[in-house]
């Protein structure tokens, strides 16, 4: 029994994750604005926006789609879920990565648009990591700890802390609290993926603007987004934690 679960978790774990994945264009739209204003209450042909979930389509405009494409959002939320599946298996920590994964995809496709990570959804990875992860700290047959994901949290956000004071330019404050909710994850299996993690999120950052730089569609000092990188990061980071766990 335990084999053909084993076999069936990546599907379901990919429908899971492409129709909570579908629930995330609307959100990331209203998110997805820059410091000083409010979050988006209406489509970009001036209609109210119902709710903060969902397609990212106005009823009033005959259906006209608006924010990131809905399918793109959908698969790639569903790709991750199943790749954490495979990785975890049945262990209950599994439940965390998938709660967690699509916020993660939400908080990449706003930076991506408008280079801000919010508060609220930093903060939320955050708290609901700590308090998920303590939570199935207490269920048989996990295979983290708790301690380390609270030290992690801590140790991460504390490192780019002193990056944010370094080079402010270089590392936004989002980033920072964006990295307890990292940490918190990537401590969980010990200090070996926190490491890793943390040095694949600055290596994909790193290629991607040498990348823009080649192209000539970025200069040195060109701000680019680093949140996506470092939940990348975070993402390759859990999964070799997971495996190896």
């Amino acid at each position: 029994m335990r084999v053909d679960l084993d076999q069936w978790l990546p599907g379901a774990a990919a429908v899971w994750g492409a129709a909570l994945g579908l629930l995330i264009p609307r959100c990331a739209y209203r998110f997805s604005v820059e410091p000083e204003e409010d979050w988006r209450d209406r489509c970009p042909d001036g209609h109210a926006i119902g709710g903060w979930i969902g397609v990212a389509r106005c009823r009033d405009g005959g259906g006209h789609a608006y924010g990131p494409s809905a399918p793109f959002v959908a698969l790639a939320t569903a790709l991750v879920c199943a790749a954490l599946a495979a990785a975890t298996g049945t262990r209950p920590e599994l439940g965390v990565w998938l709660l967690l994964a699509p916020l993660g995809v939400l908080l990449a496709v706003v930076d991506f648009t408008v280079q801000r990570l919010p508060d609220v959804l930093t903060l939320s990875l955050a708290g609901a990591a700590l308090a998920l992860l303590a939570v199935v700290a207490a269920v048989p047959e996990h295979a983290g700890e708790w301690l380390t994901a609270l030290l992690g949290a801590l140790a991460l956000g504390a490192g780019y802390f002193v990056l944010f004071l370094i080079n402010p330019q270089g590392m936004g404050f989002g980033d920072v609290k964006l990295a307890l909710g990292l940490g918190a994850v990537l401590g969980w299996y010990g200090w070996g993926s926190l490491v890793l993690g943390t040095f694949a999120g600055f290596l994909f950052g790193g290629l991607y603007g040498l990348g823009l730089v080649v192209v000539r569609r970025a200069g040195r000092k060109t701000s680019i987004p680093f949140g996506p990188f470092l939940i990348a990061g975070a993402f390759v980071g859990t999964l070799i934690g997971a495996y190896a766990a």
